[in-house]
Formats: structure tokens, sequence, C-alpha cells
């Protein structure tokens, strides 16, 4: 592809781990919202639980997560018991009546609790709900902060995924993005955690670093590639120090352009391709025996998973719900989380309501997100009339398509081969909210 095409493709998009994105949440919806939703449903319905744990012990420049550095145990103390009250809170609501299909823990670095804390807080969430017999229960771990007896505590608390954050071995982007660990760390993490018995291990890399060179992410990759992990995930770094402050530290004239971007990109996919590993979505590789290469897949917050649960529930500071049509999320604060749960046992302060349009919209956007096609059939049956405007947007954007990115054939709109690595951006145009103030990421 020519460098022009690639940087006009390169307009800033969201990355529709949801739709409406976060970007359209407002604080209309609370508490009370929530709780309603949570009432309405019904009893068979199976839940995914995401826990966010929102502290690292350094802070790494790149990050765009919600996290703040905790030096002292305390901060980790007060946010357990607030956790666990959260949980008591929703299990006295009525979910309690629903399994746990799926589990995740994300951060900052959840193993910033010690292996103790680890086993309490499951044990807490196993005696307030159901957890389903076949359930995944993955961890995101910086290999930093590992240990023997962290991976054995995992493994005792349930834990039988595990997300390792990598981004890239080269020294010197590590340094740039103050984040120094070695291979050999890495490593080590990996085969202690399979000693211990977690044997389904995934890799977090990141392209579009400071100082970061195609010749480099090869050598990471393939580094990544001789430990084995089931699934590499592989993100575009999102350069927004307007809202991340601390990414400002980073000279932006080491970064590469969206040129160089798409190229880095395009150079680990072909390597992981040769290597086994299928793609998966816009971003992520796994074996062929895995789950997520074998699909179906969704797409959340997390990013890709065969997770099946329509509905998630999110506990912890700036955690997301998605109940029915709607989303909902706990204020970011971490002290105002606390305070907020101590009052009255919840903390949502924002989200947004879903209209029959949006719910078109997000199926659409979330078909061509996750298999790069969505039948034209299959909406105007789940959707009926209400589907017909999304039809016309996608029958109006084949036909001013001259750069062969999307058609439409007997089963309805596919997005072409050359059209892939660009999906975000042709989801973006059935995004009716998207608009020129907000800042969202390069879309490659």
């Amino acid at each position: 592809m020519s460098p022009d095409f690639v940087r006009r493709m390169s307009t800033p998009v969201p990355r529709y781990t949801s739709y409406p994105t976060a970007a359209q949440f407002r604080n209309t919806v609370g508490a009370q919202d929530f709780a309603a939703a949570l009432t309405k449903l019904a009893d068979d319905t199976p839940f995914s639980l995401y826990v966010h744990v929102p502290f690292c012990k350094k802070l790494c420049w790149y990050c765009g997560c919600n996290m703040k550095v905790a030096r002292t145990k305390e901060p980790v103390v007060r946010y357990l018991k607030a956790l666990e009250a959260e949980l008591l809170a929703l299990a006295r609501l009525g979910l309690a009546k629903h399994k746990i299909s799926y589990m995740h823990w994300g951060g900052g670095s959840p193993n910033i609790l010690t292996g103790d804390q680890i086993l309490a807080l499951a044990t807490r969430i196993r005696d307030s709900f159901e957890i389903e017999a076949n359930a995944e229960f993955a961890v995101e771990i910086d290999p930093r902060e590992s240990s023997d007896s962290l991976a054995r505590a995992l493994k005792r608390a349930g834990v039988n995924r595990v997300s390792i954050g990598v981004q890239d071995f080269d020294p010197a982007v590590q340094a740039a993005i103050n984040r120094l660990q070695s291979f050999e760390v890495t490593s080590a993490c990996i085969e202690s955690l399979r000693d211990a018995g977690i044997d389904k291990i995934n890799v977090d890399l990141v392209y579009g670093l400071p100082l970061q060179t195609r010749s480099g992410i090869e050598s990471t990759v393939e580094q990544v590639i001789s430990l084995r992990p089931n699934r590499v995930a592989l993100f575009g770094y999102a350069h927004l120090p307007t809202r991340f402050a601390h990414q400002s530290i980073i000279d932006s004239k080491t970064l590469p352009d969206s040129v160089e971007r798409f190229a880095q990109s395009q150079r680990a996919a072909r390597i992981l391709n040769a290597a086994g590993y299928v793609q998966v979505g816009i971003d992520h590789y796994a074996m062929k025996d895995d789950p997520l290469a074998r699909g179906p897949v969704r797409r959340n917050f997390q990013g890709y998973t065969t997770d099946t649960s329509e509905t998630l529930v999110g506990i912890g500071a700036s955690a997301i719900s998605s109940l029915g049509s709607a989303y909902f999320q706990n204020v970011s604060s971490p002290a105002e989380y606390e305070e907020r749960i101590a009052a009255t046992g919840f903390a949502t302060t924002r989200g947004v309501k879903l209209t029959d349009e949006d719910c078109v919209r997000r199926y659409v956007i979330a078909k061509l997100m996750c298999d790069f096609r969505f039948s034209e059939s299959d909406i105007r049956e789940r959707f009926g009339a209400v589907a017909s405007r999304v039809i016309l947007e996608g029958r109006e954007m084949v036909e001013a398509d001259t750069a062969g990115l999307l058609v439409k054939d007997d089963s309805g709109f596919v997005v072409t081969p050359r059209g892939q690595p660009f999906v975000r951006s042709i989801a973006a145009c059935f995004d009716t909210y998207l608009d020129s103030e907000t800042r969202y990421s390069s879309a490659v």
C-alpha cells in the first residue's frame, strides 16, 4: 500500500470495544439505573465479572489505563475492603442468583496483591457467586513483580489464564517508556506459571512506541514466539498526553509516524502468521488449537474473548458494566470509589442507555470488528425495520468506496483483505456519535 493511502487511513478513531463508546457516557446515568438494570436480568442469565485493580508499583510512561502508583500497602488494603463491600452489595441485590461464566482481573497490575490477598479476594467472589465449572479465570500480571509463590497462589485461586505485559524487548524502547523488563525475566515468569499448572499464557505487545523500529519489532516478536504463548495481542500505542499527562514525558519526536506504525504492525503480523498463529480481529493472534482461533469471538473492554455472555458486571474504580441496552461506569478515582461504596454499596457515576438504532449499530460494528462482515438478512431478522437505515448506509459506502475496502455480496457486507487493517475506520462510518473534538488513537 502506498504511504499516502496509509496516511489517509490513519485518522484517529475509537477502538470500538463498545458502542456507543465511553466518550458518550454521561452523568445522567447513575447507581439507581444500574441497580434497576441488574434486577431486570433473567434468573438464568450468566454474567462475566471484571475486577479492576488500579495500582502499580511503578509508572510506565506509555500507559493509558486508569491506575495509580501505590508506594505503600495501605491504599491496596483499603481498596480491597471496598471491592468486598461492592461484591456484597451486588449479591444482595440479586446477582447471587446468576452464575459467573468468565472472570478477568485487570489493572493496573493485579499482582500488586500478595498471594494471600489474591486468594482472599477469589474466595470472597466464590462465596458470593457460583462459578460455572468450565469458566475461564484470567488475570493480568506484571512479570517484573512475579514469583514462584505468586504463581502457586494464582493456581490455588483458580486462575487458568494469565496475560503478561511485554510491550517490547528493545532496551532503548524500554528506557523511553520507563519499563525495563528483560527477556530472561519474562521467560522465567512464564516458566514459573507453567510449573504451577497455569498453561494458558497470553502476551501483550505494543507497536508505535518511542524509538521503536521494524527490525526491533521483528526481534521482539521472534523472542515472544520462542516462549510459545497461546495468544499474542499486538496493540497500537495511543499517544494522548492531553488525557494522560504522564505521556507528555515521552518525546513525541521519537514516535514513529503512521506509515512506520503500519509497517511495524504488518511486519509483526507476518512473523506471527508464519509461526502458526491465526489472526483474530484487528490485533489478536492465537495458536490454531486455541478457542480464540476456532471462534466464535466477541469484543469487549478487554479486547477479543471467547466469552459468550452478553452481560458484563465490572467492579472497582472505573470498571464498566454492560447490561442489556445500557453501559454503566464506576467513578474513576479509587478514593472516591471507596467513599461511594462505603456510603451506598455502589459507585456508578455515568453511563449511556442505547436507543433501538444504537443497538443495531453496536451489533454491526461488533460484527465488523470480529468477523470483518455482517449479514443484511441477519440484522433485518434481529432488529426489523430499524435496521433499514444502517443497511442503506452500508450500500452507500460500497458505492462510494473507490479503494476496495468494503464490498457487497449475496450474504451481506464484507471487509476485503485490503480493508481489514483499516476496519476501525470502516466501523467509524456507522458511528453516528463520532466527532472531531474527542481525542482517539490512530486507526493503524
